[in-house]
């Protein structure tokens, strides 16, 4: 844990306990903030970024860069016995954002967030909780230190497995009830996973941004959602699709060998399913070959898996779609059950 992840009001206190009053810093190495690829100062405040900031304008993609400013997945964790929490930031989206607080699993505060500087404050219950404020998963957000008072312990939540899910909106789930309730916050708590979520609303293009992130990101189990981007912008081909696909696969697995790598293919949606593109691609095409790609590479690859996205939400539950596309709230609860099931049969 670096120095400027922890400030107290002395620097007596032993590592595991903290006087009345204690800040806790975003930074990219700090145990408590979780979930974003690091860290940028903003003001007196701080800026997540999901994608490695330095290399923004080599993306030559502002829309993806935008994205990469939103924070889903981005969290603070801890285990305190603190008797209150603080926290300053500011919000700004076309809409109202949600942010959520969480003790030992179970919300207990969610916040909804306009325009403009917020500080948040919040009463805990007495004794030793775990702690977890979940950031809104669109929208830019920049946020101060944590303050905790009254409390004597302060300690991060145990190692656990780091995993890594790049995707859609679908993975970024504007709809979902709250930012603890995306289907990747779901899979990541139930599995007991630590989450950094790349899901990247309309951007999941297979840039080489990305794959420069998913190199230099540690990584226990890593999942990949394709398809829904490409088809809906015509990226690729029939020709290209299945081997820009093949090689981002080949890359990401250059670079963490031996990791379980799941590739997941699009969950149903009834108007694209058989309906052809500008380019001549439907999900049923694109499917069948990322089933390929994933055949071929498996061949000495037996740690990298096809989840077919058809088992995560089928064509006859389109009716959790809110709008043919991207589940609603029930819709990404339910994904994120199957696939804390699928993901974790996996690497296990």
């Amino acid at each position: 844990m670096s120095e400027a992840a922890l400030e107290t009001t002395t620097n007596t206190a032993p590592a595991s306990t903290a006087p009345a009053s204690t800040h806790l810093e975003p930074a990219a190495d700090s145990p408590f903030w979780r979930g974003a690829y690091t860290w940028v100062p903003a003001g007196e405040l701080y800026q997540p970024w999901r994608l490695p900031p330095e290399r923004a304008r080599r993306a030559h993609a502002p829309a993806l860069v935008e994205m990469a400013q939103m924070a889903a997945g981005v969290r603070v964790e801890l285990i305190t016995d603190a008797a209150a929490l603080r926290l300053p930031l500011t919000f700004s989206y076309d809409s109202p954002g949600t942010l959520d607080l969480t003790v030992d699993g179970e919300l207990v505060d969610r916040r909804q967030l306009t325009d403009g500087s917020h500080t948040l404050t919040w009463d805990l219950p007495e004794g030793l909780h775990e702690v977890r404020i979940w950031l809104p998963q669109v929208g830019r957000t920049t946020v101060g230190m944590l303050e905790l008072s009254g409390g004597t312990t302060i300690e991060p939540l145990p190692a656990r497995p780091r995993w890594v899910t790049y995707g859609s909106s679908i993975s970024q789930c504007r709809l979902a009830a709250g930012p603890s309730e995306t289907w990747p916050a779901i899979a990541a708590t139930t599995r007991g996973w630590d989450l950094t979520c790349l899901g990247l609303s309309g951007q999941c293009q297979l840039d080489p941004i990305v794959e420069r992130a998913l190199e230099s990101l540690e990584a226990d189990v890593i999942s990949l959602c394709l398809g829904i981007n490409i088809h809906n912008a015509a990226t690729f081909s029939e020709r290209t699709f299945a081997a820009q696909a093949s090689g981002f696969i080949e890359r990401v697995r250059d670079s963490h060998p031996g990791v379980p790598i799941a590739v997941i293919t699009p969950i149903g949606s009834p108007d694209r399913e058989t309906t052809d593109n500008a380019v001549g691609l439907n999900l049923e095409t694109m499917r069948e070959a990322l089933a390929d790609v994933v055949a071929v590479l498996s061949e000495d690859d037996e740690h990298l898996h096809l989840v077919d996205g058809l088992g995560v939400l089928d064509v006859d539950e389109a009716h959790l779609l809110a709008d043919g596309l991207h589940p609603g709230a029930e819709g990404y609860r339910l994904m994120g059950t199957r696939l804390a099931e699928r993901l974790g049969a996996l690497a296990a």
